[in-house]
Protein backbone atom coordinates (compact mmCIF):
# COMPACT_ATOMS: atom_id res chain seq x y z
CA UNK A 1 0.00 0.00 0.00
CA UNK A 2 2.80 2.38 0.92
CA UNK A 3 4.64 1.78 -2.35
CA UNK A 4 1.48 2.36 -4.40
CA UNK A 5 0.77 5.62 -2.60
CA UNK A 6 4.39 6.70 -3.04
CA UNK A 7 4.28 5.88 -6.73
CA UNK A 8 1.02 7.82 -7.21
CA UNK A 9 2.46 10.84 -5.42
CA UNK A 10 5.64 10.65 -7.49
CA UNK A 11 3.70 10.48 -10.75
CA UNK A 12 1.52 13.43 -9.75
CA UNK A 13 4.57 15.50 -8.81
CA UNK A 14 6.38 14.63 -12.00
CA UNK A 15 3.30 15.45 -14.07
CA UNK A 16 3.23 18.94 -12.56
CA UNK A 17 6.96 19.36 -13.27
CA UNK A 18 6.47 18.22 -16.88
CA UNK A 19 3.61 20.63 -17.49
CA UNK A 20 5.32 23.57 -15.85
CA UNK A 21 8.48 22.99 -17.88
CA UNK A 22 6.60 22.79 -21.18
CA UNK A 23 4.72 26.08 -21.11
CA UNK A 24 4.39 27.57 -24.57
CA UNK A 25 6.66 30.41 -25.54
CA UNK A 26 5.17 33.23 -27.62
CA UNK A 27 6.42 33.49 -31.17
CA UNK A 28 8.04 36.51 -32.83
CA UNK A 29 5.87 39.52 -33.69
CA UNK A 30 3.71 38.93 -36.76
CA UNK A 31 3.50 35.15 -36.24
CA UNK A 32 0.57 33.06 -35.13
CA UNK A 33 0.15 29.66 -33.56
CA UNK A 34 -0.65 26.71 -35.77
CA UNK A 35 -4.28 25.60 -35.75
CA UNK A 36 -5.20 22.38 -34.04
CA UNK A 37 -7.48 20.64 -31.56
CA UNK A 38 -7.82 22.44 -28.23
CA UNK A 39 -7.64 19.36 -26.05
CA UNK A 40 -8.14 19.12 -22.30
CA UNK A 41 -6.38 21.05 -19.54
CA UNK A 42 -3.06 19.41 -18.63
CA UNK A 43 -3.59 16.34 -20.88
CA UNK A 44 -4.09 18.15 -24.17
CA UNK A 45 -5.23 15.74 -26.90
CA UNK A 46 -3.83 12.66 -25.17
CA UNK A 47 -7.21 11.00 -24.64
CA UNK A 48 -8.40 11.80 -28.18
CA UNK A 49 -5.64 9.82 -29.89
CA UNK A 50 -6.53 6.14 -30.37
CA UNK A 51 -4.07 3.56 -29.05
CA UNK A 52 -3.73 1.98 -32.52
CA UNK A 53 -3.36 3.50 -35.98
CA UNK A 54 -3.14 7.06 -34.68
CA UNK A 55 -2.38 8.26 -38.23
CA UNK A 56 -6.05 7.72 -39.15
CA UNK A 57 -7.13 10.20 -36.47
CA UNK A 58 -4.39 12.62 -37.53
CA UNK A 59 -5.68 12.35 -41.11
CA UNK A 60 -9.22 13.14 -40.00
CA UNK A 61 -7.99 16.20 -38.09
CA UNK A 62 -6.12 17.41 -41.18
CA UNK A 63 -9.42 17.69 -43.04
CA UNK A 64 -10.54 20.22 -40.43
CA UNK A 65 -7.31 21.99 -39.41
CA UNK A 66 -5.40 21.89 -42.68
CA UNK A 67 -2.15 20.37 -43.98
CA UNK A 68 -0.09 21.48 -40.96
CA UNK A 69 -1.44 21.76 -37.44
CA UNK A 70 -0.36 21.33 -33.86
CA UNK A 71 -1.65 19.45 -30.86
CA UNK A 72 -0.39 18.90 -27.34
CA UNK A 73 0.20 15.61 -25.54
CA UNK A 74 0.54 16.35 -21.83
CA UNK A 75 2.30 19.62 -22.61
CA UNK A 76 4.55 18.25 -25.37
CA UNK A 77 3.91 20.01 -28.73
CA UNK A 78 3.29 17.75 -31.73
CA UNK A 79 3.25 19.20 -35.25
CA UNK A 80 1.37 17.08 -37.80
CA UNK A 81 2.16 17.46 -41.51
CA UNK A 82 -0.25 16.09 -44.12
CA UNK A 83 1.30 17.56 -47.28
CA UNK A 84 4.33 16.30 -49.19
CA UNK A 85 5.30 19.86 -50.13
CA UNK A 86 5.28 21.05 -46.52
CA UNK A 87 7.16 17.95 -45.41
CA UNK A 88 9.86 18.63 -48.00
CA UNK A 89 9.93 22.37 -47.21
CA UNK A 90 10.64 21.68 -43.56
CA UNK A 91 12.21 18.25 -43.19
CA UNK A 92 14.36 18.38 -46.33
CA UNK A 93 15.03 22.05 -47.12
CA UNK A 94 15.51 22.96 -43.45
CA UNK A 95 17.10 19.68 -42.50
CA UNK A 96 19.73 21.33 -40.32
CA UNK A 97 17.05 22.05 -37.69
CA UNK A 98 14.42 19.39 -38.47
CA UNK A 99 16.55 16.23 -38.46
CA UNK A 100 16.77 15.34 -34.80
CA UNK A 101 14.76 12.82 -32.79
CA UNK A 102 12.96 13.25 -29.52
CA UNK A 103 14.74 11.07 -26.97
CA UNK A 104 11.74 9.01 -25.94
CA UNK A 105 12.69 7.24 -22.74
CA UNK A 106 11.76 3.63 -23.48
CA UNK A 107 13.01 3.09 -27.03
CA UNK A 108 15.84 5.63 -27.38
CA UNK A 109 17.26 5.65 -23.86
CA UNK A 110 16.42 2.42 -22.02
CA UNK A 111 16.20 -0.08 -24.88
CA UNK A 112 18.88 1.45 -27.13
CA UNK A 113 21.13 3.23 -24.60
CA UNK A 114 21.60 6.03 -27.15
CA UNK A 115 23.21 3.65 -29.68
CA UNK A 116 20.47 2.92 -32.25
CA UNK A 117 20.88 5.27 -35.27
CA UNK A 118 17.15 5.31 -36.05
CA UNK A 119 16.52 7.02 -32.71
CA UNK A 120 19.66 9.09 -32.23
CA UNK A 121 19.49 12.88 -32.09
CA UNK A 122 21.10 14.81 -34.93
CA UNK A 123 24.65 14.68 -33.59
CA UNK A 124 28.19 13.59 -34.51
CA UNK A 125 27.51 9.95 -33.63
CA UNK A 126 24.48 9.85 -35.92
CA UNK A 127 26.46 11.50 -38.74
CA UNK A 128 29.32 9.02 -38.38
CA UNK A 129 26.93 6.08 -38.49
CA UNK A 130 25.09 7.54 -41.45
CA UNK A 131 28.32 7.90 -43.43
CA UNK A 132 29.07 4.24 -42.85
CA UNK A 133 25.52 3.26 -43.80
CA UNK A 134 25.78 5.25 -47.02
CA UNK A 135 28.93 3.39 -48.01
CA UNK A 136 27.02 0.11 -47.66
CA UNK A 137 23.74 1.09 -49.31
CA UNK A 138 24.52 3.66 -52.03
CA UNK A 139 23.35 2.62 -55.53
CA UNK A 140 26.65 1.14 -56.68
CA UNK A 141 26.88 -0.98 -53.54
CA UNK A 142 23.23 -2.02 -53.73
CA UNK A 143 23.70 -3.21 -57.31
CA UNK A 144 26.40 -5.61 -56.14
CA UNK A 145 23.88 -7.36 -53.87
CA UNK A 146 21.53 -8.27 -56.71
CA UNK A 147 22.87 -11.84 -57.19
CA UNK A 148 21.95 -12.59 -53.56
CA UNK A 149 18.52 -11.06 -54.06
CA UNK A 150 17.91 -13.18 -57.14
CA UNK A 151 19.03 -16.33 -55.36
CA UNK A 152 16.93 -15.69 -52.24
CA UNK A 153 13.90 -14.72 -54.35
CA UNK A 154 14.02 -18.06 -56.17
CA UNK A 155 13.79 -19.94 -52.87
CA UNK A 156 10.95 -17.70 -51.71
CA UNK A 157 9.05 -18.22 -54.96
CA UNK A 158 9.60 -21.99 -54.91
CA UNK A 159 8.16 -22.35 -51.42
CA UNK A 160 5.38 -19.81 -51.94
CA UNK A 161 4.05 -21.87 -54.86
CA UNK A 162 4.28 -25.08 -52.85
CA UNK A 163 2.68 -23.64 -49.69
CA UNK A 164 1.02 -20.24 -50.24
CA UNK A 165 -0.72 -20.36 -46.87
CA UNK A 166 2.66 -19.83 -45.24
CA UNK A 167 3.30 -16.63 -47.21
CA UNK A 168 4.37 -14.68 -44.12
CA UNK A 169 7.07 -17.25 -43.35
CA UNK A 170 8.49 -17.24 -46.87
CA UNK A 171 8.54 -13.46 -47.21
CA UNK A 172 10.11 -12.94 -43.80
CA UNK A 173 12.68 -15.63 -44.56
CA UNK A 174 13.57 -13.85 -47.80
CA UNK A 175 14.15 -10.50 -46.12
CA UNK A 176 15.81 -11.89 -43.02
CA UNK A 177 17.93 -14.28 -45.07
CA UNK A 178 19.10 -11.50 -47.35
CA UNK A 179 19.92 -9.11 -44.51
CA UNK A 180 21.71 -11.78 -42.47
CA UNK A 181 23.92 -12.57 -45.46
CA UNK A 182 24.59 -8.90 -46.14
CA UNK A 183 25.08 -7.92 -42.52
CA UNK A 184 26.92 -10.87 -41.04
CA UNK A 185 27.70 -13.40 -43.78
CA UNK A 186 25.23 -15.93 -42.32
CA UNK A 187 23.06 -17.97 -44.67
CA UNK A 188 19.72 -19.37 -43.55
CA UNK A 189 19.34 -23.05 -44.33
CA UNK A 190 16.33 -24.28 -42.36
CA UNK A 191 14.78 -20.99 -41.31
CA UNK A 192 14.78 -22.30 -37.74
CA UNK A 193 18.28 -21.10 -36.83
CA UNK A 194 18.63 -19.65 -33.34
CA UNK A 195 20.30 -16.47 -34.55
CA UNK A 196 17.35 -15.82 -36.86
CA UNK A 197 14.86 -16.14 -34.02
CA UNK A 198 16.95 -13.88 -31.80
CA UNK A 199 17.45 -11.10 -34.32
CA UNK A 200 13.79 -11.14 -35.37
CA UNK A 201 12.89 -10.86 -31.68
CA UNK A 202 15.11 -7.77 -31.42
CA UNK A 203 13.18 -6.14 -34.25
CA UNK A 204 9.78 -7.08 -32.84
CA UNK A 205 10.75 -5.69 -29.42
CA UNK A 206 11.79 -2.40 -30.99
CA UNK A 207 8.54 -2.06 -32.93
CA UNK A 208 6.48 -2.81 -29.84
CA UNK A 209 8.40 -0.55 -27.48
CA UNK A 210 8.68 2.37 -29.92
CA UNK A 211 4.96 2.36 -30.73
CA UNK A 212 3.29 5.57 -29.51
CA UNK A 213 1.35 5.36 -26.28
CA UNK A 214 2.55 1.92 -25.17
CA UNK A 215 4.49 3.25 -22.16
CA UNK A 216 3.36 6.06 -19.88
CA UNK A 217 6.95 7.24 -19.47
CA UNK A 218 7.03 8.28 -23.14
CA UNK A 219 4.10 10.61 -22.46
CA UNK A 220 5.48 11.79 -19.10
CA UNK A 221 9.27 11.64 -19.48
CA UNK A 222 9.76 12.93 -15.94
CA UNK A 223 8.88 9.42 -14.77
CA UNK A 224 12.48 8.58 -15.60
CA UNK A 225 13.39 10.18 -12.28
CA UNK A 226 11.68 7.32 -10.46
CA UNK A 227 14.06 4.79 -8.88
CA UNK A 228 14.22 1.40 -10.54
CA UNK A 229 12.25 -0.38 -7.80
CA UNK A 230 9.28 1.91 -8.53
CA UNK A 231 9.71 1.74 -12.31
CA UNK A 232 9.20 -1.71 -13.86
CA UNK A 233 9.49 -0.12 -17.31
CA UNK A 234 13.10 0.76 -16.48
CA UNK A 235 13.91 -2.79 -15.52
CA UNK A 236 12.30 -4.14 -18.68
CA UNK A 237 14.08 -1.68 -20.99
CA UNK A 238 17.49 -2.25 -19.43
CA UNK A 239 17.07 -6.04 -19.54
CA UNK A 240 16.15 -6.03 -23.20
CA UNK A 241 19.04 -3.70 -23.99
CA UNK A 242 21.51 -6.09 -22.39
CA UNK A 243 20.04 -8.98 -24.38
CA UNK A 244 20.23 -7.23 -27.76
CA UNK A 245 23.68 -5.74 -27.15
CA UNK A 246 25.09 -9.13 -26.17
CA UNK A 247 23.57 -10.63 -29.32
CA UNK A 248 24.95 -7.88 -31.57
CA UNK A 249 28.36 -8.45 -30.00
CA UNK A 250 28.13 -12.19 -30.65
CA UNK A 251 27.33 -11.60 -34.32
CA UNK A 252 30.22 -9.18 -34.62
CA UNK A 253 32.62 -11.55 -32.85
CA UNK A 254 31.59 -14.40 -35.17
CA UNK A 255 32.60 -12.32 -38.18
CA UNK A 256 35.83 -11.25 -36.46
CA UNK A 257 36.78 -14.89 -35.87
CA UNK A 258 35.91 -15.88 -39.44
CA UNK A 259 37.97 -13.00 -40.79
CA UNK A 260 40.96 -14.01 -38.67
CA UNK A 261 40.58 -17.63 -39.80
CA UNK A 262 40.61 -16.51 -43.42
CA UNK A 263 43.78 -14.52 -42.83
CA UNK A 264 45.40 -17.63 -41.37
CA UNK A 265 44.28 -19.69 -44.35
CA UNK A 266 42.09 -22.06 -42.34
CA UNK A 267 38.79 -20.82 -43.74
CA UNK A 268 37.53 -19.14 -46.89
CA UNK A 269 34.89 -16.45 -46.45
CA UNK A 270 32.73 -16.41 -49.60
CA UNK A 271 31.99 -12.69 -49.67
CA UNK A 272 32.58 -9.58 -47.62
CA UNK A 273 29.67 -8.50 -45.46
CA UNK A 274 28.76 -5.28 -43.68
CA UNK A 275 30.45 -6.35 -40.45
CA UNK A 276 33.69 -7.48 -42.08
CA UNK A 277 33.80 -4.17 -43.98
CA UNK A 278 33.32 -2.30 -40.74
CA UNK A 279 36.02 -4.21 -38.89
CA UNK A 280 38.53 -3.75 -41.71
CA UNK A 281 38.07 0.04 -41.79
CA UNK A 282 36.82 0.85 -38.30
CA UNK A 283 39.17 3.76 -37.68
CA UNK A 284 37.91 5.48 -40.83
CA UNK A 285 34.37 5.65 -39.48
CA UNK A 286 35.25 6.66 -35.93
CA UNK A 287 32.81 4.18 -34.38
CA UNK A 288 33.33 1.87 -31.45
CA UNK A 289 32.56 -1.86 -31.71
CA UNK A 290 29.14 -1.38 -30.11
CA UNK A 291 28.31 1.69 -32.20
CA UNK A 292 29.19 -0.17 -35.39
CA UNK A 293 27.21 -3.20 -34.29
CA UNK A 294 24.11 -1.04 -33.81
CA UNK A 295 24.55 0.59 -37.21
CA UNK A 296 24.48 -2.82 -38.88
CA UNK A 297 21.74 -4.06 -36.57
CA UNK A 298 19.66 -1.04 -37.57
CA UNK A 299 20.10 -1.86 -41.26
CA UNK A 300 18.84 -5.36 -40.54
CA UNK A 301 15.83 -3.99 -38.64
CA UNK A 302 15.06 -1.53 -41.43
CA UNK A 303 15.37 -4.10 -44.20
CA UNK A 304 13.93 -7.28 -42.74
CA UNK A 305 10.52 -6.27 -41.44
CA UNK A 306 9.52 -3.48 -43.80
CA UNK A 307 10.16 -5.24 -47.12
CA UNK A 308 8.28 -8.34 -45.98
CA UNK A 309 5.36 -6.18 -44.80
CA UNK A 310 5.19 -4.36 -48.14
CA UNK A 311 5.14 -7.66 -50.01
CA UNK A 312 2.28 -8.92 -47.85
CA UNK A 313 0.35 -5.82 -48.87
CA UNK A 314 1.17 -6.62 -52.50
CA UNK A 315 -0.34 -10.11 -52.19
CA UNK A 316 -3.43 -8.70 -50.49
CA UNK A 317 -3.79 -6.07 -53.21
CA UNK A 318 -3.47 -8.56 -56.05
CA UNK A 319 -6.05 -10.82 -54.39
CA UNK A 320 -8.56 -7.97 -54.48
CA UNK A 321 -7.63 -6.39 -57.85
CA UNK A 322 -7.63 -9.13 -60.53
CA UNK A 323 -7.51 -6.68 -63.48
CA UNK A 324 -4.33 -5.11 -62.09
CA UNK A 325 -2.69 -8.52 -61.76
CA UNK A 326 -3.62 -9.39 -65.35
CA UNK A 327 -2.19 -6.10 -66.62
CA UNK A 328 0.99 -6.78 -64.69
CA UNK A 329 1.28 -10.29 -66.13
CA UNK A 330 0.72 -9.06 -69.69
CA UNK A 331 3.61 -6.61 -69.42
CA UNK A 332 5.94 -9.23 -67.95
CA UNK A 333 4.98 -11.86 -70.53
CA UNK A 334 5.66 -9.46 -73.40
CA UNK A 335 9.08 -8.44 -72.08
CA UNK A 336 10.25 -11.69 -70.49
CA UNK A 337 8.31 -14.56 -71.99
CA UNK A 338 8.88 -17.99 -70.47
CA UNK A 339 12.10 -17.27 -68.63
CA UNK A 340 12.20 -15.93 -65.09
CA UNK A 341 12.48 -12.11 -64.81
CA UNK A 342 15.84 -10.69 -63.81
CA UNK A 343 17.12 -7.28 -62.77
CA UNK A 344 18.14 -6.59 -66.36
CA UNK A 345 14.46 -6.67 -67.34
CA UNK A 346 13.29 -4.02 -64.87
CA UNK A 347 13.88 -0.91 -67.07
CA UNK A 348 11.38 -2.43 -69.50
CA UNK A 349 8.84 -3.22 -66.77
CA UNK A 350 7.42 0.15 -65.68
CA UNK A 351 4.16 -1.43 -64.52
CA UNK A 352 6.06 -3.66 -62.10
CA UNK A 353 7.65 -0.57 -60.60
CA UNK A 354 4.32 1.27 -60.63
CA UNK A 355 2.63 -1.56 -58.71
CA UNK A 356 5.43 -1.48 -56.13
CA UNK A 357 5.11 2.28 -55.67
CA UNK A 358 1.33 2.27 -55.58
CA UNK A 359 1.32 -0.53 -53.00
CA UNK A 360 3.54 1.57 -50.74
CA UNK A 361 1.33 4.60 -51.30
CA UNK A 362 -1.97 2.81 -50.75
CA UNK A 363 -0.85 0.80 -47.72
CA UNK A 364 2.31 2.44 -46.30
CA UNK A 365 4.40 0.31 -43.94
CA UNK A 366 5.42 3.20 -41.67
CA UNK A 367 2.04 4.87 -42.00
CA UNK A 368 2.51 7.48 -39.30
CA UNK A 369 6.15 8.20 -40.10
CA UNK A 370 8.92 8.36 -37.52
CA UNK A 371 8.74 11.84 -35.95
CA UNK A 372 11.55 14.34 -36.36
CA UNK A 373 12.36 16.90 -33.69
CA UNK A 374 12.79 20.62 -34.27
CA UNK A 375 15.98 21.85 -32.59
CA UNK A 376 15.30 25.60 -32.66
CA UNK A 377 12.34 27.94 -33.05
CA UNK A 378 11.18 28.34 -36.64
CA UNK A 379 8.61 30.23 -38.71
CA UNK A 380 6.80 28.73 -41.70
CA UNK A 381 4.68 30.82 -44.05
CA UNK A 382 1.61 29.27 -45.63
CA UNK A 383 -1.25 30.99 -47.45
CA UNK A 384 -0.09 34.40 -46.28
CA UNK A 385 0.18 33.45 -42.61
CA UNK A 386 3.41 33.06 -40.65
CA UNK A 387 3.20 30.15 -38.25
CA UNK A 388 5.45 29.78 -35.22
CA UNK A 389 6.94 26.33 -34.54
CA UNK A 390 8.49 25.88 -31.15
CA UNK A 391 11.90 24.30 -30.57
CA UNK A 392 11.55 20.79 -29.18
CA UNK A 393 8.35 20.06 -31.09
CA UNK A 394 7.95 16.55 -32.45
CA UNK A 395 7.22 16.88 -36.18
CA UNK A 396 5.21 14.04 -37.72
CA UNK A 397 5.10 13.60 -41.49
CA UNK A 398 1.89 11.57 -41.54
CA UNK A 399 2.44 9.27 -44.50
CA UNK A 400 -1.14 8.04 -44.48
CA UNK A 401 -2.41 11.60 -45.03
CA UNK A 402 0.40 12.62 -47.41
CA UNK A 403 -0.40 9.64 -49.62
CA UNK A 404 -4.01 10.79 -49.77
CA UNK A 405 -3.34 14.38 -50.80
CA UNK A 406 -5.96 14.94 -53.51
CA UNK A 407 -3.76 17.41 -55.41
CA UNK A 408 -1.19 14.67 -55.99
CA UNK A 409 -3.31 11.55 -55.76
CA UNK A 410 -6.84 11.99 -57.15
CA UNK A 411 -9.15 9.13 -56.14
CA UNK A 412 -6.61 8.39 -53.42
CA UNK A 413 -8.54 5.54 -51.78
CA UNK A 414 -8.35 3.50 -54.98
CA UNK A 415 -5.38 1.31 -55.90
CA UNK A 416 -4.32 2.78 -59.27
CA UNK A 417 -0.86 1.89 -60.63
CA UNK A 418 -1.75 3.93 -63.71
CA UNK A 419 -1.30 7.12 -61.70
CA UNK A 420 2.44 6.55 -62.24
CA UNK A 421 2.11 5.54 -65.92
CA UNK A 422 -0.54 7.76 -67.48
CA UNK A 423 0.24 11.42 -68.36
CA UNK A 424 -3.22 12.51 -67.20
CA UNK A 425 -2.16 12.02 -63.55
CA UNK A 426 -0.05 14.62 -61.68
CA UNK A 427 2.41 11.95 -60.49
CA UNK A 428 3.38 10.82 -64.01
CA UNK A 429 7.04 11.22 -65.01
CA UNK A 430 9.03 10.06 -67.97
CA UNK A 431 11.02 8.33 -69.36
CA UNK A 432 9.31 5.13 -68.27
CA UNK A 433 12.64 3.31 -68.45
CA UNK A 434 13.56 5.21 -65.26
CA UNK A 435 10.20 6.21 -63.76
CA UNK A 436 8.40 5.34 -61.62
CA UNK A 437 11.04 4.63 -59.00
CA UNK A 438 11.25 4.94 -55.23
CA UNK A 439 13.97 7.57 -55.00
CA UNK A 440 12.93 10.30 -52.52
CA UNK A 441 9.46 8.74 -52.28
CA UNK A 442 7.65 9.84 -49.15
CA UNK A 443 7.08 6.23 -48.03
CA UNK A 444 10.77 6.13 -47.07
CA UNK A 445 10.78 9.30 -44.98
CA UNK A 446 12.11 12.77 -45.60
CA UNK A 447 15.33 14.74 -45.72
CA UNK A 448 18.39 13.58 -43.87
CA UNK A 449 16.39 10.90 -42.07
CA UNK A 450 15.25 9.13 -45.23
CA UNK A 451 15.53 5.34 -44.92
CA UNK A 452 19.18 4.41 -45.59
CA UNK A 453 18.24 1.02 -47.03
CA UNK A 454 16.03 2.46 -49.78
CA UNK A 455 18.24 1.26 -52.65
CA UNK A 456 18.33 -2.32 -51.35
CA UNK A 457 14.60 -2.34 -50.56
CA UNK A 458 13.68 -1.01 -54.00
CA UNK A 459 15.57 -3.79 -55.72
CA UNK A 460 14.02 -6.46 -53.49
CA UNK A 461 10.49 -5.21 -54.02
CA UNK A 462 10.88 -4.95 -57.79
CA UNK A 463 12.32 -8.42 -58.28
CA UNK A 464 9.85 -10.07 -55.91
CA UNK A 465 6.81 -8.46 -57.54
CA UNK A 466 8.07 -9.29 -61.03
CA UNK A 467 8.76 -12.92 -60.20
CA UNK A 468 5.58 -13.60 -58.21
CA UNK A 469 3.38 -12.08 -60.94
CA UNK A 470 5.30 -13.93 -63.68
CA UNK A 471 5.02 -17.28 -61.92
CA UNK A 472 1.60 -17.32 -60.31
CA UNK A 473 -2.09 -16.49 -60.40
CA UNK A 474 -3.60 -15.01 -57.25
CA UNK A 475 -7.27 -15.01 -56.32
CA UNK A 476 -9.11 -13.67 -53.31
CA UNK A 477 -11.64 -15.52 -51.19
CA UNK A 478 -15.27 -14.78 -51.95
CA UNK A 479 -16.81 -12.58 -49.26
CA UNK A 480 -13.53 -11.44 -47.69
CA UNK A 481 -13.22 -7.65 -47.37
CA UNK A 482 -9.75 -6.94 -48.74
CA UNK A 483 -10.39 -3.19 -48.87
CA UNK A 484 -10.82 -2.92 -45.09
CA UNK A 485 -7.80 -1.58 -43.23
CA UNK A 486 -7.09 -4.64 -41.08
CA UNK A 487 -3.44 -4.14 -40.18
CA UNK A 488 -1.28 -4.96 -37.18
CA UNK A 489 -0.35 -2.35 -34.60
CA UNK A 490 3.09 -0.76 -34.24
CA UNK A 491 5.02 1.95 -36.04
CA UNK A 492 5.64 -0.53 -38.87
CA UNK A 493 2.50 -2.42 -39.88
CA UNK A 494 1.50 -5.30 -42.10
CA UNK A 495 -1.87 -6.80 -43.04
CA UNK A 496 -3.32 -9.25 -40.60
CA UNK A 497 -3.36 -12.79 -41.95
CA UNK A 498 -5.75 -13.06 -44.89
CA UNK A 499 -6.92 -15.92 -47.15
CA UNK A 500 -6.13 -16.21 -50.85
CA UNK A 501 -5.27 -18.86 -53.39
CA UNK A 502 -2.04 -18.87 -55.36
CA UNK A 503 -1.33 -21.32 -58.17
CA UNK A 504 1.51 -21.59 -60.63
CA UNK A 505 0.82 -20.38 -64.15
CA UNK A 506 1.11 -22.92 -66.95
CA UNK A 507 4.67 -24.18 -67.33
CA UNK A 508 6.10 -21.81 -64.72
CA UNK A 509 6.34 -24.24 -61.79
CA UNK A 510 8.82 -26.42 -63.73
CA UNK A 511 10.99 -23.41 -64.57
CA UNK A 512 11.00 -22.33 -60.92
CA UNK A 513 11.86 -25.84 -59.77
CA UNK A 514 14.76 -26.10 -62.22
CA UNK A 515 16.17 -22.76 -61.11
CA UNK A 516 15.69 -23.67 -57.45
CA UNK A 517 17.59 -26.93 -57.86
CA UNK A 518 20.40 -25.14 -59.68
CA UNK A 519 20.84 -22.48 -57.00
CA UNK A 520 19.91 -24.27 -53.77
CA UNK A 521 20.21 -28.07 -53.97
CA UNK A 522 23.94 -28.07 -53.20
CA UNK A 523 23.40 -25.66 -50.27
CA UNK A 524 20.50 -27.28 -48.46
CA UNK A 525 21.21 -30.87 -49.52
CA UNK A 526 18.08 -31.62 -51.55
Amino acid sequence: MFSIALLAAAILGLLVITLLSSSRRNGPPGTTALPGPTGLPLLGSLLSIPPRHSWLKFYDWSKHFGPIYELSIAGRPQVIISSEKIANDLLRERGNVYSSREQVPMAAQLLSDSLRPLLLPYNDLWRAGRRFMHSLTMPSAATSYQPMQEQESVRMLHDLIRSPGEYEKWLERYTAGLMLRLGFGKMLITGEEDYLKRIMSVGKNLERIASPGVYLVDTLPSLMYLPDFLAPFKREGKRLHVEELEFFRELQDDVRRETESEKLGSKHVEQENFTSKFLSSQEKWGLSDDQGAYVIGTLFEAGAGTTAAAMMSFLLTMASHPPELRSLQREIDIVVGDRMPSFEDLPGLPRVRAVVKETLRWRPVTAGGVPHQLTRDDVYELDGKKYFLKAGSAVHANQWAIHRDASLYPDAESFLPNRWLDPKYPTYKEPLEAYPNLQNFSAFGFGRRICPGLNIAERSLNILVARIAWASDIEGKQGWDYEAYEYTTGFNVQPKTFPFSLTARKGRAKIVETEYQRLWSHIIGE
